[in-house]
């Protein structure tokens, strides 16, 4: 499994989530209520995104201890 390919794949669509917050955020049309709404999916996008990347590192490294036994 390729851990770089993946990682830099998540960060590319980490960093378009950032994008989409900050303009989310500056939006200025929107209020708090508003602007929390359309941020909360974000939010939980990216943490998602970041536990799965944790998920794949652990299960990698987990299989090759097991090829080194």
């Amino acid at each position: 499994m390729n851990i770089d390919f993946i990682e830099s794949k998540i960060n590319e669509i980490l960093q378009e989530l950032e994008n989409e917050a900050m303009s989310c955020i500056m939006d200025d049309k929107l209020d708090k209520k508003a602007t929390n709404l359309h941020m909360k999916p974000i939010v939980s996008a990216k943490q998602i995104l970041l536990n799965s990347l944790d998920s794949i590192k652990m299960a990698d490294k987990l299989a090759k201890e097991e090829l080194e036994k």
